[in-house]
């Protein structure tokens, strides 16, 4: 008998480690897909809130943020491109960072056509692997037609200020929980794992969590 799971993913679209996360998550699901039946909701985050629509040489960027030099950033790179890999996400060039509010916006209306898993998904690979701008309305129109969404209402939701309010009530909601890094990764509002775990953890996590909640030694 399958058990039921929740899954609260607070994450952005411009972070590299989300992808990871994600992809790592869905790998374990996949894996215990006999015995555990999840629940995925989205829940929007913002590493670069300011960051304005021609966005920033991610070098410059990170460079400023983080105070990593060329070296450090390619190196850094080099690593998640090849833990991406091990759970079945390929990275590409990724020379910019743009702002991911609309994407955002996006993803909340996804949530309502019962989209939102395939959406996220499609924009990960449309920024990361493909380098693509995901503050661009013709990319996030492009993407909501590749998993099923109807174009032109993504097209009135974007040039709409619809799901705005959601995207920033749903920020200060993850801020007054103590989030400040992503992947954020809460199962059943109660466990949390942060960061770009490897599958083996995502799938030892939620063992435990299943077997305690039916009363069961993992």
């Amino acid at each position: 008998m399958t058990q039921s799971l929740k899954i609260d993913v607070v994450s952005d679209i411009a972070c590299p480690w989300c992808a990871v996360g994600l992809s790592s998550l869905l790998v374990a699901l996949d894996r215990l897909r006999d015995e555990v039946e999840a629940e995925i909701v989205l829940h929007p985050f913002e590493l670069n809130p300011q960051m304005g629509p021609e966005g920033e040489a991610i070098v410059d960027y990170l460079g400023k943020k983080y105070g990593r030099t060329p070296a450090q950033i390619a190196e850094s790179q080099a690593m998640i491109r090849e833990r991406g890999a091990a759970v079945g996400f390929t990275f590409g060039p990724r020379d910019f960072v743009y702002n991911t509010f609309d994407a955002h916006r996006l993803l909340q209306w996804a949530l309502t056509e019962g989209k939102q898993l395939p959406l996220k998904l499609a924009l990960l690979q449309a920024y990361h692997g493909d380098g693509k701008d995901p503050s661009d309305h013709e990319v996030l129109v492009e993407a909501a037609r590749s998993v099923g969404l109807d174009a032109e209402d993504a097209r009135a939701v974007l040039d709409s200020d619809e799901f705005a309010q959601d995207v920033r009530d749903e920020q200060r909601e993850s801020q007054a929980m103590g989030i400040q890094s992503v992947p954020s990764i809460i199962f059943n509002n109660h466990y949390l794992i942060s960061g770009g775990q490897p599958p083996e953890a995502f799938e030892q996590a939620i063992r435990g969590i299943v077997a305690e909640q039916s009363g069961k030694p993992a």
